[in-house]
């Protein structure tokens, strides 16, 4: 979900990443609500992604939006505000994040180059434990297949998802 503000033409500040994300964290205090990243471009184009351990809403999106955009002054800075839900398709960049998958199906992509999928049993700053699952092919039909628990450093890891299953 996405919420849009507006941008004028003229820029005339750069505005602080720093202090957006603690503006955007003032305003999800006390919610199961979390920031996951802050992008401000050269031109002010403020990016804020969030996440949720229930799910988040346009109305979400929203309120954020307007906190952040009544923060800011638009007589000194110059920018365009948008407002992210981090869905299935963004890949973890939190701690919390990797906890509200476990016990779900995840998938790696490895520094290495390697892939590996498989439910996510344990998870602190420094590792994961992943049942590894694999694919077998019969006839017309895969098969997952599960395999021992793996322990993989957080440092080994170049990207996680979730695993989207119908």
């Amino acid at each position: 979900m996405i919420w849009r503000g507006r941008m004028s033409p003229l820029l005339l500040k750069m505005i602080s990443e720093k202090q957006i994300k603690k503006w955007a964290e003032e305003q999800l205090e006390g919610t199961d609500r979390f920031v996951v990243h802050v992008k401000v471009s050269p031109e002010n184009a403020i990016h804020i992604i969030m996440d949720s351990d229930s799910g988040v809403s346009i109305e979400h999106c929203i309120a954020l939006n307007r906190y952040i955009e009544h923060q800011l002054n638009r007589d000194e800075e110059d920018f365009e505000l948008k407002v992210l839900s981090s869905g299935l398709e963004f890949p973890f960049s939190t701690l919390r994040q990797y906890k509200k998958y476990i016990g779900k199906r995840i998938q790696l992509k490895l520094e290495n180059g390697t892939e590996k999928k498989g439910v996510l049993q344990a998870v602190n700053s420094e590792y994961i434990v992943l049942q590894e699952e694999t694919e077998k092919k019969y006839k017309k039909t895969i098969k997952r297949v599960t395999g021992e628990s793996i322990r993989i450093s957080m440092d080994e890891i170049k990207q996680a998802k979730a695993v989207i299953e119908f």
